[in-house]
């Protein structure tokens, strides 16, 4: 069941967007290990040029945080803008992850997944937390409408 996940993760790993670290901002300062952070990253949406994305995200400290081994809170939220021209592909799926991070050691990720609303002509970008032991994940939600540039 892991082997067949690792192997649709990396299948899929071509088609989302990598993260570029914009800052962290520290929110707790530990004695022992890494502070507590929200960090910033950005993203470009891979297949809509003229979309950008910026997620924050609460990241765990601590010995375990420095290690790797923490699993990070499911806080976050996101802001996506038109940064240029958009164009739409004419093969553009109704529902797409965009962007995919893990948050813990195995079971745990912020999924970004992009929606499209044809009768408004506009993009939503859609944050969520995805773990397997929960069932109501935690969700943000950003839109950018598609309208001339400049």
């Amino acid at each position: 069941m892991l082997f067949r996940a690792v192997v649709v993760c990396a299948a899929l790993a071509p088609l989302m967007a990598a993260a570029e670290e914009v800052g962290c901002v520290t929110t707790a300062w530990k004695l022992l290990g890494a502070n507590h952070r929200v960090c910033v990253s950005a993203f470009d949406d891979p297949k809509v040029p003229g979309v950008a994305c910026h997620i924050s995200q609460a990241r765990t400290g601590g010995i375990k945080g420095s290690l790797g081994v923490a699993e990070d809170p499911s806080q976050f939220s996101i802001a996506c803008r038109q940064i240029g021209p958009i164009t739409l592909p004419a093969d553009l799926p109704k529902e797409e992850t965009v962007f995919s991070e893990g948050t813990s050691l195995i079971f745990k990720e912020t999924r970004v997944n992009r929606l499209w609303d044809p009768k408004r002509r506009t993009l939503v970008y859609l944050a969520i937390s995805r773990k397997v032991i929960e069932g109501a994940p935690a969700n943000s939600i950003s839109s950018v409408p598609v309208m001339p540039w400049r």
